[in-house]
């Protein structure tokens, strides 16, 4: 098996995600959009991954290589792959599937709980009634046509949402790391401004093991679930 992941930016890799799919027998290759934009064949690929970054899915004029990608996560849906998108990631499988991206009415940056949403469907992933999750986004997506409607959270109507029986879509980060964490915040801390839905970067920072412990459990739920293991 064989998993694959576009990566925006140096300081967003897979988090948890990479432990797992080890653990599981798959074999991981990438393309680093920032150097290259050079994609694998998809026969070649059971699984895609797709993860966050600081640019808009509406930056084709600054970021040329997003209509390139576009087209690769369309054609990786279309033929039936298992396909997780990430912040970034998520937004790119709305924009894909003819949906608008657009600013969120706030900056949603930190660890802030999002809400199930209930759906009466054993096909769709469910998430538990309330979890405290990582976020670092300030853009939002409409629904796809036919998708189902995850999560929300205070700040975002729109936290994810799954399509058919293979692809879901996560406005937040459940492959969050302590390693990682401090790198986002590194990277981005001029976004660390005071506002109701951006914790400083010592509250990001301030995270116990089992924060990370529990949000990564869950991100290897889904891993399982996209991938069929029993």
């Amino acid at each position: 098996m064989r998993a694959h992941y576009l990566q925006h930016v140096p300081f967003e890799g897979i988090g948890s995600i990479e432990s797992w799919l080890k653990i599981n027998g798959y074999e991981i290759t990438n393309t680093r959009l920032f150097e290259v934009a050079e994609f694998p064949s998809l026969k070649d690929i059971d699984l895609l991954v797709i993860m966050g970054g600081p640019m808009s899915v509406n930056d084709e004029d600054k970021y040329p290589w997003l209509v390139h990608e576009k087209k690769f996560i369309y054609e990786a849906i279309k033929s039936g792959k298992a396909v997780l998108g990430i912040c970034l990631g998520a937004q790119l499988i709305a924009s894909v599937m003819g949906a608008r991206v657009y600013k969120n009415p706030v900056k949603e940056i930190g660890w802030f709980p999002v809400c199930r949403i209930p759906v009466n469907d054993k096909s769709v992933f469910c998430f538990p009634e309330s979890l405290k999750v990582f976020h670092w986004h300030g853009e939002t997506f409409d629904l796809p046509v036919g998708a189902t409607r995850l999560a929300a959270s205070a700040a975002c109507k729109n936290q994810g949402f799954q399509l058919g029986k293979k692809v879901i879509a996560l406005q937040f980060h459940l492959e969050t790391t302590p390693e990682s964490a401090w790198s986002i915040v590194h990277n981005c801390r001029e976004e660390l401004v005071p506002s109701a839905y951006i914790q400083t970067d010592d509250e990001i920072l301030s995270a116990g093991p089992e924060t990370y412990k529990l949000i990564n459990h869950f991100m290897d739920n889904i891993l399982f679930f996209l991938s069929g293991f029993k």
